[in-house]
């Protein structure tokens, strides 16, 4: 009998060159995702790692001057954001903007439906969409008073990262990628991140979480761990490289390629 042939990435970036502003910040960032995995991207300010995350979002001042970016097999460079949303791309923001004179429910039911529409599914009818949204929001702590609001304007911080937070629970990306969502938040509001994040993966999606520190990952254990420097992926291991990290810092990891190491070589490069 043959053995099991493993599945097509979801994910693939190969050989990824981006520039902004005609500054060169990845200079050649490659990496696989499989659905059911959990990847962490950790790096110091500037090395680059919302950089991928926009590159793979489609922001137009993120320009792809070589290598590629794939998901579910379509190139991503060929689409629009909106075709990149449709085809499952989904993004957290670190700092997410505000959308003055567009409702909070508004937004959340033209997204949600045109994902629908872009499946071949049908959109919600509005006491559909009002159940479902409800649900999903009773369970973050979203209050109702919040749904009315337009979007992100005058909300907290915490606010703010409830709103990305409810906007993956309803749109449930193939691939959810987290812009350092955790940072200033509590533990409370940690483990409120980690459990919608357990409520999105499965066999057939995926997470990059973009990090500085290991806290979140305390909550939402990866199966990958990816230390990125100047503009490339530098280190690759399990959780414990995480760990490693979290104990010597970021100083030791510089220069040559990414070297995927063991439980007992996870320590900084010498």
């Amino acid at each position: 009998m043959s053995a099991r042939r493993k599945p097509a990435p979801l994910l693939v970036v190969d050989g990824l060159h981006v520039e902004i502003g005609g500054k060169q910040i990845l200079k050649g960032l490659s990496l696989k995702i499989h659905g059911g995995e959990i990847h962490a991207l950790m790096g110091p300010n500037g090395s680059g790692k919302s950089s991928l995350a926009y590159a793979l979002a489609g922001h137009p001042d993120y320009v792809v001057t070589a290598g590629r970016m794939r998901l579910g097999g379509k190139d991503l460079a060929a689409l629009a954001p909106e075709e990149r949303a449709a085809l499952g791309l989904g993004l957290a923001f670190q700092y997410p903007v505000e959308i003055p004179g567009v409702s909070m429910m508004n937004f959340l039911k033209t997204a949600l439906n045109a994902q629908r529409t872009s499946r071949g599914a049908k959109p919600l009818a509005a006491g559909d969409f009002l159940r479902t949204l409800r649900s999903r929001s009773q369970a973050l702590g979203v209050e109702d008073g919040l749904l009315k609001r337009q979007l992100n304007v005058g909300f907290s911080g915490g606010e703010k990262k409830r709103n990305e937070l409810l906007q993956l629970a309803l749109l449930a990306p193939r691939l959810a990628v987290l812009d350092e969502i955790d940072s200033g938040l509590d533990v409370d509001a940690l483990q409120m991140v980690a459990s919608v994040m357990r409520s999105l993966q499965g066999p057939q999606e995926a997470q990059l979480i973009i990090t500085h520190y290991q806290r979140l990952l305390h909550h939402v254990r990866p199966t990958h761990v990816h230390i990125l420097a100047d503009g490339r992926i530098m280190r690759s291991g399990g959780p414990e490289l995480a760990e490693a990290v979290e104990a010597s810092g970021y100083a030791a990891y510089g220069g040559g390629r990414a070297k995927s190491i063991s439980a007992a070589q996870a320590r900084p490069v010498p």
